[in-house]
């Protein structure tokens, strides 16, 4: 055992990985920290009605931020990157250009979109306050240029010093009695601070920069928004499957429900940062590993998927077990209906985490035009439910919805289509995993694909 963990430590390509995975997995776990301080101090002055009514604004922005993004954060700009490196000015200048015009036209749609609602005008500024901050979200193509390099410690610096600065400022709005409002400006602070910080290290460590090379190129435009038209869809239906239910909490209950909820699902949904990490730390290892052969691009894909299963499923126990004692800790007693919440949420966590690291697969395998089919099913089979189930169980009911929703899209739709079998076989050799270990049999026979 000590001589393998010797041998890994000298492994360049291992502890290339381990650094960077390393990098983002501290800062995630500051954020958490600080959060825990910060953020659950915001939640408790504000109160369930106004925290509902701000995570309701934030829920509502969601449905449409998402288009801004243009599919590019889903790993299309990170794949061209590591294909190429000397195209790197061109695309980075041409995705940056693209999130630029996709962060202005959510901004209209809003303007048509709070028309059709029963908002007032209070809670449409607070929608247009936080929407404001998408503007600045466009600088996080350097975040992806440093994915594609494996050098996020840079990216880590940057959202370091966003989240010192933005919790600093929290603070004293708290200590000054400051209204919900300016909690809300302080989503697009954030937003300037964390581009400024990207504009700086991206910068600081290419000195052979010539911002002339940063173009808009149509012909690059035109090549990635083909292959991410499907992840743009998708990400509008995920955004739609994510924070319809706090809406519609709102439209059939109340915002006092919306902020128990929220509360809830903050704590369940902390977690997920651990897939995404984990999964775009090891991205470009996974496409190097595709060249040399399927065998070994299948294994190193299983023991991903083996690992983020079984964390997530670790955190799930735990947080069934303890959820009334966190959310009384954390909260206090006004939040007392989020506790219920929380053990059922915390569950659909594992269907997140696996569906992140799957994510990963549809992309290199240039399958990501099935994510429309399989979100928009998930979107769907959970509106449906949130229907049927809110009116019966209130905020449980949507918490049920959600689980429901996440684990049946994914046996239905991936059992359908004949291309995707392979994931349902590859998650349930995940989830039985502790088993083949223990037998020896995942280590003497080799997985057939």
């Amino acid at each position: 055992m000590i001589a393998k963990f010797k041998s890994l430590k000298n492994h360049q390509g291992f502890m290339k990985y381990f650094r960077n995975t390393s990098w983002l997995f501290g800062e995630k776990i500051l954020r958490m920290i600080v959060g825990l301080f910060v953020g659950i101090w915001v939640v408790r002055y504000l109160g369930p009605e106004q925290f509902g009514l701000l995570s309701y604004a934030q829920s509502f922005v969601g449905l449409f931020t998402v288009i801004a993004t243009l599919g590019l954060d889903g790993g299309i700009l990170v794949r061209e990157l590591v294909k190429d490196e000397t195209r790197r000015g061109e695309l980075i200048g041409t995705a940056f250009w693209l999130k630029i015009i996709g962060a202005f036209g959510v901004l209209l749609i809003l303007l048509v979109a709070v028309n059709l609602t029963s908002n007032d005008t209070y809670t449409n500024t607070l929608v247009f306050i936080i929407a404001s901050a998408t503007i600045f979200q466009s600088f996080n193509v350097v975040d992806l240029y440093f994915q594609s390099k494996v050098i996020s410690k840079f990216a880590v610096y940057a959202n370091i010093i966003s989240l010192f600065l933005s919790s600093l400022v929290k603070i004293a709005l708290i200590l000054n009695e400051a209204p919900l409002i300016t909690f809300a400006w302080v989503v697009l602070f954030d937003s300037f601070i964390l581009a400024c910080g990207f504009i700086y290290f991206y910068i600081k460590n290419n000195s052979t920069l010539n911002i002339k090379n940063l173009k808009f190129r149509s012909k690059t435009a035109a090549s990635l928004l083909k292959d991410s038209w499907p992840l743009i869809l998708s990400g509008v239906v995920i955004s739609i499957y994510m924070k319809i239910d706090q809406v519609m909490i709102k439209e059939m209950m109340n915002l006092e429900s919306v902020g128990q909820y929220a509360a809830a699902v903050r704590l369940s949904e902390a977690w997920y940062f651990i897939p995404i990490v984990i999964a775009s730390s090891f991205f470009p290892a996974i496409i190097n590993a595709k060249k040399q052969s399927e065998e070994f691009y299948y294994a190193r894909l299983q023991k991903l998927y083996n690992f983020i299963v079984w964390f997530s499923i670790v955190i799930a126990v735990i947080m069934t077990f303890t959820s009334d004692w966190i959310v009384e800790l954390l909260y206090g007693a006004q939040y007392n209906e989020s506790g219920s919440v929380l053990m059922i949420h915390i569950w659909a966590g594992i269907s997140v985490f696996f569906g992140v690291a799957n994510s990963k697969w549809l992309l290199i395998e240039n399958l990501q035009k099935y994510r429309i089919y399989i979100d928009v099913f998930g979107a769907v089979l959970n509106i449906g439910l949130n229907l049927l189930l809110i009116p019966m169980w209130g905020i449980n009911g949507a918490a049920i919805a959600t689980l429901i929703s996440y684990f049946g899209t994914f046996l239905i739709i991936f059992l359908y289509i004949k291309k995707l079998r392979i994931v349902v076989k590859m998650f349930f050799i995940s989830i039985f995993y502790p088993y083949y270990y223990l037998k020896g049999m995942f280590l003497k026979h080799k997985v057939q694909f």
